[in-house]
């Protein structure tokens, strides 16, 4: 049987992607969903608290909980798979697989890995879609050293983050987020009509045994967001 906050989820989802409740909708109250579904407060609470922290809802003190803009939403705090990211609002994910391939690396590149300039590293470029509507243009250079199996994979069965977490368990990450104008190449992967502002994230990873990756991972400005939530 389904546990009944998973009930909750899926009905509040439902009732926003009919267009039953539109974006600022207010919803009801944790004490109205426990009486509707014969359950606990708590039980009302954790679907709410999931759905937030996955960007479907907003919640503000005194005033209640209400349907968030429509943008997806990944946290600043975590480092978490996309994929995983998107199952979590109740969406579909796919991936098209661009490039895969060996490179000889340039200056930035070869800093940010912590190898000799023309060093040769791995190139992956993916587009990762929401719904169908592509979310994130993932640019990763991979340390061969670290992940010598990187070229044998199919990232369109599983993500690159999913692979590199088993072969290169991550210890440190670091990422710096920007605002860039779409390039034309970045317009047409996003399916963007104009060269609007877009949120680049770029991340390195580490693993016990040095740098793993350095990727820059390119989102919609109008159709993405970061957020975090803080408890001191």
């Amino acid at each position: 049987m389904t546990p009944k906050f998973a009930q909750i989820k899926q009905y509040i989802r439902n009732q926003i992607e009919t267009g039953a409740w539109q974006p600022h909708s207010r919803l009801p109250s944790e004490n109205q969903l426990a009486a509707e579904f014969s359950c606990s407060r708590m039980t009302a609470r954790r679907a709410l608290t999931e759905l937030t922290d996955a960007g479907v809802l907003a919640r503000t003190q005194g005033l209640g909980t209400f349907v968030a803009e429509l943008k997806s939403q990944s946290s600043m705090m975590a480092i978490r798979n996309i994929a995983d990211e998107i199952a979590m609002r109740g969406h579909e994910h796919r991936v098209e697989q661009l490039v895969l391939q060996e490179i000889t690396a340039d200056a930035p590149t070869a800093i940010a890995l912590g190898l000799e300039q023309e060093s040769r590293v791995f190139h992956s470029v993916l587009v990762h879609f929401e719904q169908d509507v592509p979310l994130q243009i993932e640019e990763r250079f991979v340390n061969p050293a670290l992940v010598p199996d990187y070229l044998n994979q199919d990232f369109q069965i599983r993500t690159p983050h999913e692979y590199l977490s088993q072969a290169a368990p991550l210890t440190q990450a670091q990422h710096t987020i920007e605002a860039i104008v779409a390039t034309p190449e970045v317009q047409h992967h996003l399916q963007l009509g104009s060269a609007e502002p877009c949120l680049q994230i770029s991340r390195r990873t580490w693993s016990s045994q040095g740098v793993v990756s350095f990727a820059r991972l390119t989102h919609p400005g109008s159709r993405f967001r970061l957020g975090g939530h803080l408890t001191f």
